[in-house]
């Protein structure tokens, strides 16, 4: 497969926030994939494409795909297609996933807009992730061998295990830390690692430096999604675009929530017990404010760092190769963003 640049300009996608800094490299890369997912939109059945096309736009942070461009970095730096494609593909993957959390959240808005389950129905909307996940694993079996395939469906079929299992899960207060990192190692991390491995193998890196890039990414990820479960309760509709409080709302047991249950003893845990299993309707703002007397959110900061540590330890043998000091950039961003979450709205 041809690594020949995009040579044609594009509008790239637009991104607000910390991550621009980091995007800002990325505009060539971002626009060609942009470029690329939109000549995708095509290869779907007439009847379907306008749903498809609804779910690959431009307003998401495409933090997946940036971790693909960013961990096959070279000077200079010349846009890969395979790079492009690996990014299309997990892009696609976590397109399909978000379309289905959505549903079972019973979420009504995704990146500022009504979501796909309430823009086409739920029925609809399952199958529709059905077919971008078809089509991701369509464009992986287009490479030269089949070892990108291979490890694209693996990983497919781990984040959706980890789906299944949260899913399961919902609703029950049998669900322990451990339990919490294997969901979240699942549905999360896994792409964020496939995207560093796959990115540093097709940027010509050593097979010793893409293990590496995948341990960097598998510890972003579990740093990214547990920052993603702070913002559930502590983040602002508008800034983070999409909406919040959904996970207590769906009796999903997340970090801050179970922190928050270790500290709540006698009728106040068994209050918040009840209302996890559907016993009683959600007190969101009563949660919230516990976990503020309860210091629940620097609590879960410090998870979040801990992670983000581990990721800069993997990649601390690497620093002389052009991807290590950009990947570890990320980290610096999502810091920021866990910052962020107390800053008012507006300052």
């Amino acid at each position: 497969m041809s690594n020949a640049s995009f040579a044609e300009p594009a509008r790239p996608a637009p991104v607000a926030g910390p991550f621009s800094r980091v995007f800002a490299r990325l505009e060539p890369h971002m626009a060609a994939l942009d470029r690329f997912l939109r000549s995708q939109v095509s290869d779907f059945e007439p009847e379907i494409r306008e749903m498809a096309d609804y779910c690959i736009d431009t307003s998401g942070k495409r933090i997946r795909p940036a971790l693909v461009f960013l961990s096959g970095w070279r000077e200079p730096a010349a846009v890969s297609n395979d790079l492009v494609r690996v990014a299309a593909v997990v892009e696609l993957v976590h397109l399909a996933t978000l379309v289905h959390d959505d549903i079972m959240d019973e979420a009504e808005v995704r990146r500022n807009r009504r979501t796909a389950a309430r823009a086409y129905g739920p029925v609809a909307a399952v199958l529709l992730g059905d077919a971008l996940f078809s089509h991701a694993l369509y464009l992986a079996a287009q490479f030269p061998t089949t070892e990108i395939c291979l490890a694209v469906s693996a990983s497919t079929r781990r984040v959706c295990a980890g789906e299944i299992v949260q899913t399961l899960r919902r609703g029950s207060t049998d669900f322990t830390r451990a339990d919490y990192w294997r969901v979240i190692d699942l549905k999360t991390a896994e792409l964020f690692r496939l995207s560093c491995q796959l990115g540093s193998q097709l940027g010509g890196n050593p097979p010793a430096y893409a293990e590496a890039a995948g341990r960097f990414g598998r510890h972003l990820g579990i740093a990214y999604q547990i920052y993603d479960d702070l913002a559930d309760y502590f983040g602002q509709e508008k800034r983070i675009g999409k909406t919040l409080g959904t996970d207590l709302l769906s009796g999903k047991l997340t970090l801050p929530l179970l922190t928050l249950m270790d500290r709540l003893t006698g009728s106040e845990r068994v209050a918040l017990q009840e209302e996890i299993r559907g016993a009683h309707a959600p007190q969101l703002a009563l949660r919230l404010r516990q976990m503020v007397e309860q210091g629940i959110f620097p609590i879960v900061a410090e998870a979040v760092q801990a992670e983000i540590t581990s990721a800069a330890a993997a990649l601390a043998p690497w620093g002389q190769l052009a991807p290590t000091p950009l990947l570890l950039g990320l980290c610096d961003v999502l810091q920021g963003q866990v910052a962020a979450l107390q800053t008012p709205a507006g300052t």
